[in-house]
């Protein structure tokens, strides 16, 4: 079978201005997404998730969309090159000095392209932690309200896993710096954004929005 070649990372703007970027990252079901649109609601800090940037690229029928389908399609990763370049084209469109980045990075090898293609390193990770039991609650409860075709309990408890394997050296290494806020999530949604607004408010009360 032929492998399906990957489309050039999308070029971003000659020498972008560096911006404070804060990786928010958790198991599937922690909470991410919902807490990164209260704070993009009551601050105005842009929300980029990198999972929605290659899907809306994929949805909109243009070449390169088509060709991150077929490599999908084919079981292949999509090159983290690839998906830099789209958060760098994403983060090029605000004006805001501080923007979250969510489900990002994944694995040891897209913090080291970060590093490389970006050239700065992120201000901070959030790291949603919440029971493995939680989160197998909560996303086998989204049945129907627009959960993954592949929500069932096997196929989550999978995910978990490689998230859990995959994100430990990536942890290890920003633990080591000092730049890792765990924030635990298996409690009320008012209770975790109350904590993760503060924090926000702590770090970040200077934040240029977009």
């Amino acid at each position: 079978m032929a492998t399906a070649a990957a489309p050039e990372a999308p070029a971003a703007q000659v020498g972008p201005a560096k911006k404070r970027v804060v990786f928010v990252v958790g198991g599937p079901g922690s909470g991410k997404g919902t807490q990164c649109d209260m704070l993009a609601r009551d601050f105005g800090v842009p929300f980029f998730s990198a999972g929605e940037l290659i899907r809306s690229l994929i949805a909109s029928g243009c070449p390169e969309g088509k060709q991150l389908q077929d490599i999908i399609l084919q079981g292949q990763i999509i090159p983290s090159e690839v998906t830099v370049g789209l958060l760098q084209k994403a983060m090029a469109t605000t004006t805001s000095d501080t923007v979250l980045i969510d489900g990002f990075p994944r694995n040891h090898e897209n913090r080291t392209v970060w590093a490389s293609q970006v050239g700065y390193d992120c201000e901070m990770v959030l790291l949603f932690d919440c029971p493995d039991e939680v989160m197998l609650q909560r996303l086998l409860g989204r049945a129907g309200q627009g959960s993954r075709a592949d929500d069932n309990e096997e196929t989550i408890k999978k995910r978990v896993k490689n998230f859990k394997s995959q994100m430990e050296p990536v942890l290890e290494h920003y633990r080591g710096i000092g730049k890792v806020t765990t924030i635990r999530t298996d409690r009320p949604i008012a209770d975790v954004y109350a904590e993760v607004s503060g924090i926000w408010r702590q770090r970040f009360a200077n934040a240029t929005a977009a």
